[in-house]
C-alpha cells in the first residue's frame, strides 16, 4: 500500500467515525513527514480527538512536527484538562507561543498549569456542570440541556451556592425524577465526597475507587468548586503509578518523554545503573562476609552447597513481604497507626514459614551426603545448623522486608525504591552472617 493510500485510509476511517484509540495504532506507523501531513488534512476536531488517545511521548512529539497557528488550533479543541498535560511536557518558550495563540481558552489552561501535575488541581478539568441551589428541577434541565454539550460528563450535576461554594450533588435521574417546582436544594445530596487540590493523585484514586464515582469534586479551602476529576483520568493515574511502582521494585528508573522501544541504549543503561551498583556493592559485602569465615568454610566444604539456598531463600521471603507491604500502603489497606500490627503478624509468618523451610532443609542437610560421607553424626549436626540458620534467615527476612519500607514511608520517601536491591542486599549480607554463625557454634561438635 503506497503512502497515499494509506493516508486516504485513514482519513476514510476518520470519516466513517472509528473510534480514536483505533486510528493511533495506524498513526504510529506514519512516518514524521506522514503524520504531518496527515494532521494537516484532518479537521481541527478529528485532530484532537486523535491526539487525546496518543501516549504522552507521541503527543509532544507530534505537536513540534506541526505549526504554531495548526497546534494551537488543536489544542482549543481538545478537552481542558488534556491540553494542559499536553503543555506540561512542551518546552517553557513553545508553550508560552502556543497558549498566546489560544487566546480566550489560555486563561483556563494558565489555572490548571498552576497546579503539581501530580495533584488534584493538576489533573482535574474545568468542564462540569455546577447550577444554583435555589431553582426549580424544571430550569435546571433547560440550563443542562444549554450547557451539556461543553461539560466532559454529565452524570452528576453539582450544586452551589450564591459564592460558587459546593453544597450538593444530584444524579441525572434524581433531577428527572423530581417533581416540577422542586427545588434543588430540597433533593440534593449534601455530604458531598470531594478533594482538595494539592491532594496527590494517588490518593484521589483511592477515594474514587472506595467510593465508586464516577467523578470527584476538587475544592479550594473555602469549599468553591475549582473542576472535577473523572474516572477515565483516575485510570490514567492509576496505570501510571502501577508502572512507577513496578519500575522502582525491579530496581529501575523510568524512562520518561520517550518509547521504551526508542530509547536509546545509553540511557536506559543509565537509569538502570545506579542500581546496579547497589547490588554490586551488596555482593562484594556478602563475599568479605565469607571471606572472613574462609576457616570454617575450609573445615566442612559442604556448608558451601547451602549458601546459594540460604541467601535465595532469605531473598525471596524479604521480597515478598517487601511488595506486600508496599501494595497494602498503595492501595490504602495499610494506615499508617497499622504498620506495627502488621509487623507482628509478618513475625508470626515468617516464623512459620521458617520452621517448615528450616525442617526441609535440614533433612537436606541430613540425607544429601551427610550420612554417608561424614557418618550419622556429622550429618545429624549438619542437619541442625543448616536448619537453624534457614529459621533464622526467613524469620529476619520477613521482618526486614517489612522494617525498611516502613521506615522510608515513616520519614515521606516512597517505599516502592526500598524493595528489590535494598531489601535483598541488606538481606544477603545478614543471611551470611546468620549461618556462618550459626555452623561456627556447631562446628566443635563435628567429628
Amino acid at each position: 500500500m503506497s503512502i497515499q493510500q494509506t493516508l486516504e485510509k485513514i482519513l476514510r476511517q476518520v470519516k466513517e467515525g472509528i473510534h480514536p484509540s483505533d486510528l493511533v495504532d495506524l498513526v504510529d506507523e506514519l512516518t514524521d513527514a506522514q503524520k504531518k501531513e496527515l494532521f494537516e488534512l484532518l479537521s481541527d476536531e478529528e485532530a484532537a480527538l486523535i491526539i487525546q488517545e496518543m501516549e504522552e511521548f507521541d503527543r509532544v512529539s507530534l505537536i513540534r512536527l506541526l505549526t504554531g497557528h495548526r497546534a494551537s488550533a488543536i489544542l482549543k479543541e481538545m478537552a481542558v484538562d488534556d491540553a494542559a498535560d499536553l503543555l506540561r511536557e512542551l518546552p517553557p518558550e513553545l508553550t508560552r507561543e502556543l497558549l498566546s495563540l489560544i487566546e480566550e481558552e489560555a486563561e483556563e489552561i494558565r489555572g490548571l498549569l498552576k497546579y503539581r501535575e501530580d495533584t488534584a488541581g493538576g489533573i482535574m478539568t474545568t468542564d462540569f456542570i455546577s447550577l444554583p441551589e435555589d431553582i426549580p428541577v424544571e430550569e435546571a434541565i433547560i440550563r443542562l440541556r444549554e450547557v451539556a454539550p461543553e461539560a466532559e460528563i454529565i452524570y452528576y450535576v453539582y450544586v452551589v451556592d450564591e459564592q460558587t461554594r459546593l453544597s450538593g450533588v444530584l444524579s441525572l435521574r434524581d433531577l428527572i425524577a423530581a417533581q416540577d417546582g422542586t427545588l434543588l436544594r430540597e433533593i440534593m445530596y449534601r455530604n458531598v465526597i470531594s478533594v482538595p487540590t494539592d491532594m496527590d493523585q494517588e490518593e484521589v484514586a483511592r477515594v474514587v475507587a472506595r467510593y465508586d464515582l464516577l467523578a470527584v469534586p476538587v475544592v479550594d479551602e473555602e469549599q468553591r468548586l475549582l473542576g472535577i476529576i473523572t474516572v477515565d483520568d483516575i485510570l490514567d493515574v492509576i496505570e501510571e503509578e502501577a508502572t512507577e511502582d513496578i519500575y522502582r521494585l525491579a530496581g529501575t528508573g523510568e524512562v520518561e518523554g520517550v518509547n521504551i522501544l526508542d530509547a536509546s541504549v545509553f540511557g536506559l543503561a543509565r537509569r538502570r545503573f545506579p542500581w546496579l551498583v547497589i547490588s554490586l556493592l551488596g555482593g562484594l559485602l556478602s563475599g568479605s562476609v565469607i571471606g572472613v569465615f574462609e576457616a570454617t568454610l575450609q573445615s566442612i566444604v559442604l556448608l558451601a552447597v547451602f549458601i546459594p539456598v540460604i541467601m535465595g531463600m532469605g531473598g525471596n521471603v524479604g521480597t515478598q513481604s517487601s511488595t506486600l507491604f508496599v501494595r497494602g500502603l498503595a492501595t490504602g489497606e495499610i494506615k499508617s497507626r497499622d504498620v506495627w500490627s502488621y509487623l507482628f503478624r509478618e513475625v508470626k509468618v515468617g516464623l512459620a514459614m521458617g520452621l517448615a523451610n528450616g525442617v526441609i532443609i535440614a533433612l537436606a542437610g541430613l540425607l544429601w551426603k551427610g550420612i554417608p560421607v561424614l557418618g550419622l553424626p556429622n550429618g545429624l549436626i549438619i542437619g541442625l545448623a543448616v536448619g537453624l540458620a534457614m529459621f533464622l534467615t526467613i524469620t529476619l527476612a520477613a521482618i526486614i522486608g517489612t522494617m525498611v519500607p516502613a521506615i522510608f514511608n515513616y520519614y515521606g520517601v516512597d517505599p516502592a525504591i526500598s524493595a528489590g536491591p535494598f531489601v535483598t542486599t541488606i538481606q544477603d549480607v545478614i543471611g551470611l552472617l546468620i549461618y556462618f554463625y550459626t555452623a561456627s557454634m556447631f562446628l566443635n561438635y563435628l567429628t
